[in-house]
């Protein structure tokens, strides 16, 4: 049997690779540098491969090391993980089951995937955040979000991912715009408006999508990143003077000053959902579950 390294002497490994060197982890550990040393050396035997190469008071990472830093964190995360569940389950509390989403779900979307969840798990208690990506992919990570959900598929190197639902993408217009009048429109019909975004293209992949997709139809976008986050995205039509794409039913929308217009080519936009490795939960499995 291949041997499993301690987690407590991989937490002192990945403190010591994080600081770069053994005085400043030390510190952070409430250890002294023999110790902390010792700690890494019975790790490195355990394992059987060299982690760190020392030179003076710096070191550097080995293959094998930045392998075991980098999978090492998912582990020890994973690790907090299961010490909370099964602390809840001595417990008399209610499980709590955290979803976070970007800004580009709106909490419509969210409930409509949790809702068989919702119904199927009477004892769990169920809360819903929106963060911003990297906030997202960081909460899964360390445990604080269970379920991450996000537009786009985007690689995630240290995280399980599946795609879980497609939406159809519409437009969001100022009520008094002319478009809000059509049955149906083009993308190529945008040419001319400014289009609302949640982030730059290149530092989102969602934006990236919707400029690809105008690009597509022969133009290049004008664009305007939202100053408004955290509203239903419709609302960026009347924010930013602005188009938005949308998956919210075609009609009215925010008390008629906006109307969501549907696209004359059908152009769907994926949902991502990300966890934590090495991990299980009942609710997530119900979640996952309408994977199509």
């Amino acid at each position: 049997m291949s041997p499993v390294p301690d987690l407590r002497r991989l937490t002192h490994f990945i403190a010591v690779a994080e600081s770069a060197g053994f005085t400043s982890a030390a510190k952070q550990l409430h250890l002294s540098q023999q110790a902390l040393s010792h700690s890494v050396q019975q790790l490195e035997k355990e394992i059987g491969a060299t982690l760190l190469v020392r030179s003076g008071r710096r070191i550097a990472l080995t293959p094998a090391g930045r392998t075991l830093m980098d999978e090492g964190r998912a582990l020890l995360a994973a690790a907090r993980t299961l010490t909370q569940h099964t602390r809840a389950a001595a417990s008399a509390e209610p499980d709590e089951f955290v979803v976070g989403h970007s800004p580009a779900i709106s909490n419509h979307d969210v409930y409509a995937l949790l809702e068989p969840a919702i119904a199927a798990s009477p004892d769990t208690s169920f809360t819903v955040v929106q963060l911003f990506p990297d906030r997202l992919t960081a909460g899964v990570r360390d445990g604080d979000v269970q379920l991450g959900l996000r537009r786009a598929v985007v690689p995630q190197d240290r995280l399980a991912g599946a795609v879980i639902g497609y939406d159809p993408l519409r437009v969001a217009v100022p009520g008094s715009h002319p478009l809000a009048d059509q049955p149906r429109i083009s993308i190529a019909d945008l040419a001319d408006e400014v289009i609302a975004l949640w982030a730059p293209p290149g530092a989102s992949y969602y934006s990236d999508f919707l400029v690809n997709a105008c690009r597509r139809a022969g133009f290049e976008p004008q664009y305007r990143v939202s100053r408004v986050q955290g509203c239903p995205p419709e609302v960026a039509a009347l924010t930013e003077s602005a188009v938005a794409f949308v998956t919210a039913p075609p009609g009215p929308a925010v008390g008629g000053a906006v109307t969501v217009v549907d696209l004359a080519e059908p152009l769907l936009v994926p949902v991502q959902a990300l966890w934590q490795p090495h991990t299980n939960s009942r609710v997530r499995d119900l979640i996952l579950r309408q994977r199509p």
